[in-house]
């Protein structure tokens, strides 16, 4: 027989499921009865996955016919503007401050039994001892701000004066020159400032002594006006 006219091989067998191999045909029995159980245990667990996700299904469909319609909760938190906004205008501040201004300083204070006038006019609260007064004309504390009230009609001049002396007594200032003038421009030549200057001073519980200035610093047309130090801030205005 030629090549060409030799009979085609026989075809292999189809390899077994799983891996199984038969050797005989006694072998397929027990093949077949293995390929059932493993068919058998994967559908037992698809059957169990599938309960499991009903399960939960079930779970959730109760629990919303429980509460009934939900909406989502508003986000709280906070949004920053695109903006800097206005700073606050502190106007309960500023009408205490002004309240203070005008009900603080009398115009009607009698301030003459008050004044020291030996050589010179001077004013010391009580509990102050008379070497305060003695070394404000000698200057041993240094002026550190002024406040010139020529040209100032009477309400004008006391509500400057009052703010002057709570800003300085803010900031720690302790000597001041208070300009009022000799009234030598006013009617008749009379000081209208002098004596209402004292008498506002004296009012204010900021200011622990006062002295006429030295010639070379106003003379008899202002005062060096001493106030607590800072630290007695707490004691009141």
């Amino acid at each position: 027989m030629t090549p060409t006219n030799r009979p085609a091989a026989p075809a292999a067998p189809p390899a077994a499921p799983y891996g199984l191999h038969a050797r005989s045909l006694q072998d397929l029995l027990p093949m077949r009865r293995e390929i059932a159980e493993r068919a058998a245990r994967e559908a037992a667990a698809e059957a169990a996955r599938q309960a499991e996700q009903a399960r939960r299904q079930a779970a959730q469909d109760l629990f919303a016919r429980a509460v009934g319609p939900v909406r989502p909760l508003r986000d709280h938190r906070t949004v920053l503007p695109a903006y800097d906004p206005p700073p606050p205008i502190p106007v309960q501040h500023l009408l205490d401050e002004q309240r203070v201004l005008h009900e603080s300083i009398s115009d009607d204070f009698d301030v003459s039994t008050l004044l020291d006038t030996d050589d010179a006019l001077s004013f010391r609260r009580p509990g102050v001892n008379v070497d305060v007064t003695q070394r404000l004309r000698k200057g041993d504390w240094s002026i550190q701000r002024q406040l010139d009230l020529h040209g100032l009609r009477t309400d004008e001049a006391r509500e400057a004066l009052g703010a002057f002396i709570r800003e300085c007594f803010r900031h720690g200032i302790r000597c001041l020159r208070v300009v009022h003038g000799k009234g030598l421009g006013s009617p008749g030549r009379t000081p209208v400032l002098k004596s209402r200057v004292q008498a506002w001073l004296v009012q204010k519980n900021e200011v622990l002594a006062f002295v006429q200035a030295r010639p070379a610093e106003g003379g008899a047309g202002a005062l060096v006006v001493l106030l607590r130090p800072a630290q007695a801030r707490g004691r009141g205005t």
